[in-house]
């Protein structure tokens, strides 16, 4: 007897109702490796309303507590680096769903992806799993790949050879709010209208909303018979990547914008002038632009055979970018480009409060006052949505100029930005900052991804009292080597006016909200 369709709330639908999840009539235990990630974030509450039992391993399980489906699933810490945590996280799985990566890491990531990839097909082979699932990249066969890509294309070879059943799907760019190929494209077309570019502006691409890439991994745990082969899946539309641009532009309501193909294939330079441009940072898009040199087309449709396309169609481009808009306007953006470096690359960080730096030059920079009139409840919503398009309540332009040195020599910047304007959760980007520990209407830790030499931490605490809210801020770095510390003394002096003001305006906007 076929179970009743469940709905979930729209996610890049093509239509302004609902998205349908049908109900799966085989339910599974599933493992999902990388749900920290963009597109693991999005599968796994997909999976559950479909009726599967899931799994999730992470090497950070607190990343987890503030998404909305926790408490639904299985948290296992598992590292990838180092397999601790794999066969435990692997016993009794029926398929496994393989969506981690190490672009936009240093060192050699090829070789750690290689490494990670054996290790989880021989340890998914000893747990009896029936298949694994892997998303990797559309490429053509016979070129020489980018190193993003070769290393993408060796993942799924090493699965598709292990003893388990595998289905690899390779995809272009995947157009949903807050991925990287949508940032790309949007901060290109929204910042520049006439565009000199290099002449991967003329190659061909074949784009997927991120809607249809999550149909086909949900519906690859259905699929009874054994396969053990890769697809490649796309909407079907092919444009170059001039004339996505040039969509975007459209669908956003922009001026028309012209992009202008330069006889230069530069590759290095024009991911350094995307880095630049866009709130992504170079260590992604300098491979990001290098997979852009060859086309990223659908050799065949031969995934039709094993799962047919979504009821309601493939969702063009133009539609995609609709909605990957109208989530943002909605403030419904689930995952973001930059919400998890992938599991591979995620170093465990420090704290300051860590053992390990006892005995360590330590600099720090605390104010504190008291917000009379409102409660840490009250003062708790500035606190939640600084940074972004908020900024910092302090000499708006020391941050900018700061920011743009930091982009300039390799790091975030300040154009990241947010996932959403007012909400926070553990693991979200916040321009240079991440947020490293959250308790909500108390405390917000914020880890510094800038480049520097050396460790630092803004922390906001609050707490109310007989007179209001006590506010607290603390800055701290602690240095490494002499560069460190030469560091230190020379951006101090501007932090007594930074950080006084902000704590300052803080306290003001406040009372403001309050009264308004």
């Amino acid at each position: 007897m076929n179970r009743p369709t469940k709905r979930l709330t729209p996610h890049n639908s093509k239509s302004p109702g609902d998205e349908v999840i049908r109900q799966t009539r085989t339910p599974r235990r599933v493992l999902v490796l990388g749900a920290t990630g963009y597109i693991g974030g999005r599968l796994v509450p997909r999976l559950l309303q479909a009726g599967h039992e899931v799994r999730v391993g992470v090497r950070r399980p607190e990343k987890l507590k503030q998404v909305p489906w926790a408490a639904d699933v299985d948290v296992r810490t598992v590292d990838l680096d180092t397999g601790r945590g794999l066969s435990d996280s692997l016993t009794g799985i029926d398929t496994a769903y393989y969506l981690v990566h190490s672009m936009g890491s240093g060192g050699d990531f090829e070789a750690a992806e290689s490494a990670a990839a054996t290790r989880f097909a021989d340890e998914a082979a000893a747990a009896g799993v029936r298949r694994v699932v892997y998303l990797g990249g559309l490429h053509p066969e016979g070129r020489e790949l980018s190193k993003h890509m070769r290393s993408r294309a060796t993942v799924g070879r090493i699965l598709l050879d292990s003893e388990v059943d595998a289905i690899v799907f390779n995809a272009g760019i995947i157009i949903g709010s807050g991925s990287a190929s949508f940032e790309m494209i949007r901060h290109l077309a929204t910042t520049l209208r006439w565009m000199p570019a290099p002449d991967w502006v003329a190659n061909r691409v074949e784009p997927l909303s991120v809607r249809d890439a999550l149909y086909y991994l949900l519906s690859a745990a259905d699929v009874q018979e054994a396969v053990n082969r890769s697809f490649d899946i796309g909407s079907r539309q092919i444009l170059t990547y001039a004339n996505v641009m040039r969509t975007f532009a459209s669908v956003a309501g922009l001026k028309p914008r012209h992009v202008i193909a330069l006889p230069l294939p530069a590759p290095t330079l024009s991911g350094i002038w995307v880095g630049l441009v866009t709130p992504l940072p170079f260590s992604l898009t300098l491979p990001l632009v290098q997979s852009l040199q060859e086309d990223a087309v659908a050799s065949s449709q031969e995934v039709d055979e094993v799962i047919p396309p979504p009821e309601s169609g493939l969702i063009g481009f133009a539609d995609a970018v609709r909605l990957a808009l109208r989530r943002e306007v909605e403030g419904a953006v689930d995952t973001n480009w930059d919400a998890d470096a992938g599991e591979l690359d995620e170093a465990a960080q420090p704290s300051p409060s860590d053992p390990k730096w006892s005995g360590r030059r330590t600099y720090s920079d605390e104010r504190s006052t008291t917000i009379s009139g409102v409660s840490a409840a009250e003062v708790w919503p500035v606190i939640e949505g600084i940074g972004g398009a908020q900024g910092w309540y302090s000499w708006p332009l020391a941050w900018k100029v700061r920011g743009i040195w930091d982009k300039a020599v390799g790091g975030a910047g300040l154009n990241r930005g947010r996932r959403l304007p007012d909400s926070l959760r553990i693991g979200d980007p916040v321009d240079w900052w991440r947020v490293e520990q959250l308790e909500r209407n108390s405390r917000l830790l914020l880890r510094a991804e800038m480049k520097v030499s050396g460790h630092a931490w803004l922390e906001f605490t609050l707490t109310d009292s007989a007179d209001g809210c006590e506010y607290h801020q603390t800055a701290t770095f602690i240095p490494t080597g002499v560069r460190g510390r030469l560091y230190w003394a020379l951006v101090a002096p501007f932090h007594r006016f930074i950080f006084p003001a902000m704590a300052k305006n803080i306290a003001a906007e406040a009372r403001r909200r309050v009264r308004a």
